[in-house]
């Protein structure tokens, strides 16, 4: 087996392959380019997106070419695949904003300078709109549509599944763009491999077949694994919600706390997938006499290194050691913040109010459950009244107020 692919399977990334053999002897004979879809439909990625990113740093390292597509043309409909009913169409300017954004947002994990280090692949970011916004339709249909066929495209399990819930005509078109997609990618720069997510295996297998019935080249397509949880959950999703990669909308504090919290489980198998550790570091980990907390506090740091940069995971692991030795009396540097009105706190607010408003919790009746279960600490003062009203009196030294819900979710207060 090629030794980068071999890679990515003792990493733990890959579902499947078109042609295993086939593949591992074209990458074993030349520097192939490859590339990576990428929807953008919202102005953040969030962890459950970044799986194949991270595969594909590791194909760069061994010097093979990335593309990080995206879908400036396809977001203007919306992958279908994996999704339970149709998504919200958005505006072009919607679409280049989001665009941007999450360019900057994968080169924290592929590097797009144009000058990557000595045998390491050149990447590129392009963007599908340059090609599918001005396609004339009845062209297209022509040479492209006149490829596939609708029994065989029903087959495929992504829509099947929406076919039971409802499935849209502009959606249905997907698969035709995205293998459009592999194609145009195939004949501008050789690309010879689409890989994806398991719920991408139908639109690359369609796109294969495309090339070769269009004359091209042999192609192949490599999938991933869904990445769960140990408790069966799919990665990305937290209390406060998805694990967003932009720091406006998940702080790297909070970003370092999720990996820090997985389960014991999770911690070594999550490096091997999230980090760029080397293979026989991370197995020094898997010894059973470690404290496992060793190996999430290293996961946590690393990631947040990657995807905030380590000033931001200095703070982060920092305040977390420091937040947690204290008990929330100290190291406030890198816990999120808030800022309320110091008039609020002049009058007296109630402390449901307040976890609610920090964002703590999603509701006064979520407060309510968490201060009468014990859950409330202001200051370090453990809160079990529902009743109870914070003034400026219970602040700390610095005027301030350091929440903290449950055992390890924290929220700094800045009256202003």
């Amino acid at each position: 087996m090629n030794k980068a692919l071999q890679t990515l399977i003792d990493r733990g990334f890959v579902k499947d392959c078109t042609d295993f053999d086939g593949l591992s002897d074209l990458m074993d004979k030349e520097k192939i380019s490859f590339y990576c879809g990428v929807d953008p439909t919202g102005p953040s990625l969030h962890v459950g997106h970044i799986v194949p990113f991270f595969a594909m740093h590791h194909l760069q390292e061994a010097g093979h070419a990335p593309i990080a597509l995206v879908g400036g043309g396809t977001g203007l409909i919306g992958d279908p695949s994996g999704k339970t009913e149709m998504r919200k169409i958005l505006s072009v300017e919607d679409i280049n904003s989001n665009v941007e954004k999450i360019k900057t947002q994968l080169g924290k994990i592929v590097d797009f300078s144009d000058n990557p280090g000595e045998g390491v692949g050149k990447a590129r970011m392009m963007n599908n709109a340059d090609w599918l916004v001005d396609l004339n339709y009845i062209k297209f249909l022509r040479d492209v549509g006149v490829y596939f066929s609708v029994n065989r495209m029903l087959t495929f399990e992504g829509v099947k599944q929406r076919l039971e819930r409802g499935l849209s005509f502009i959606e249905f078109n997907y698969q035709l763009l995205q293998s459009y997609d592999f194609h145009m990618l195939n004949e501008l720069t050789g690309c010879r491999l689409q890989i994806g997510g398991a719920d991408q295996w139908g639109n690359i297998v369609a796109g294969i077949d495309l090339i070769q019935r269009m004359g091209g080249e042999q192609c192949y397509g490599l999938t991933f694994n869904l990445i769960m949880r140990a408790d069966g959950k799919k990665m990305g999703k937290s209390e406060k919600g998805a694990v967003f990669l932009s720091p406006d909308l998940y702080s790297p504090y909070d970003f370092f706390q999720y990996w820090r919290n997985v389960a014991d489980a999770d911690a070594v198998r999550f490096m091997k997938i999230f980090t760029f550790m080397d293979l026989d570091e991370i197995a020094e980990y898997e010894d059973p006499k470690r404290n496992i907390n060793d190996a999430k506090e290293r996961l946590a740091y690393e990631t947040t290194k990657i995807i905030h940069g380590e000033e931001e995971a200095e703070k982060a692991r920092s305040a977390a050691r420091s937040l947690f030795a204290s008990g929330g009396a100290s190291g406030k540097d890198g816990v999120p913040s808030i800022s309320i009105e110091k008039s609020v706190f002049e009058s007296g607010v109630g402390v449901l109010e307040l976890f609610t408003r920090s964002g703590l919790t999603p509701s006064n009746g979520e407060a309510r459950r968490l201060v009468t279960q014990g859950g409330a600490e202001v200051n370090g003062n453990k809160i079990t009244d529902p009743k109870a009203v914070i003034t400026l009196a219970d602040a700390d030294a610095d005027g301030e107020f350091m929440l903290k819900a449950g055992k390890k979710r924290f929220m700094r207060v800045i009256p202003e």
